[in-house]
């Protein structure tokens, strides 16, 4: 799929509340091990434009993906890499893709003006029901760590259900979370 609209709900964990989800769902024993690469400009055009692109290594496979603004979420637009495709852009050669070169035109950001900024880390642990995806990440990165329960769902109102029934369920406090990307930039040295 080269789009897809995605819904999601997010919340930092301490590593006991973490353990708690871990133990009360039937998450998998074995995470999942990813690595997103981040791209940003020098003055910052994407978040300027509350977009964020990346390229996630997952099982050898490598995928570019822009995510943008959207009223039930995030609109991310999709490209496949090849190994060398993922070295080039890591090196600073930016090679066309043809779904995000289109979105990167619409909001004006050229690919000769983006920069490798460095990578998170995330060992995930995936556990489908109904329709929810609830997520387990613990995730490194710029000498940093943290703890995340994310909820993926098809529609905004099941999402909503199924993130604070869970959260109240296990006594964890909602917290204002941002995405990945944005704490991944947070702890880069000005």
């Amino acid at each position: 799929m080269v789009q897809e609209i995605e819904i999601e709900f997010k919340n930092l964990l301490t590593k006991p509340e973490f353990d708690r989800i871990l133990n009360r769902l039937p998450f998998p024993e074995k995470a999942d091990k990813q690595t997103n690469f981040y791209f940003e400009t020098m003055d910052f055009s994407l978040r300027k434009n509350k977009s964020a692109l990346r390229i996630r290594q997952k099982n050898g496979n490598y995928r570019l993906t822009l995510k943008e603004p959207h009223p039930d979420g995030l609109l991310e637009t999709h490209d496949h890499l090849t190994v060398e495709e993922a070295n080039e852009w890591l090196n600073g050669n930016c090679i066309p893709k043809e779904n995000i070169l289109k979105q990167l035109n619409q909001i004006n950001v050229s690919l000769q003006d983006l920069k490798y900024f460095g990578s998170l880390t995330t060992e995930r642990r995936e556990y489908k029901d109904n329709g929810i995806i609830y997520v387990l990440d613990y995730s490194t990165y710029n000498n940093q760590e943290d703890y995340e329960l994310e909820i993926e769902a098809i529609h905004k109102k099941e999402g909503i259900q199924a993130f604070h029934s869970l959260l109240e369920e296990l006594h964890i406090p909602q917290r204002e979370t941002a995405n990945k990307i944005q704490r991944f930039f947070s702890t880069l040295k000005k």
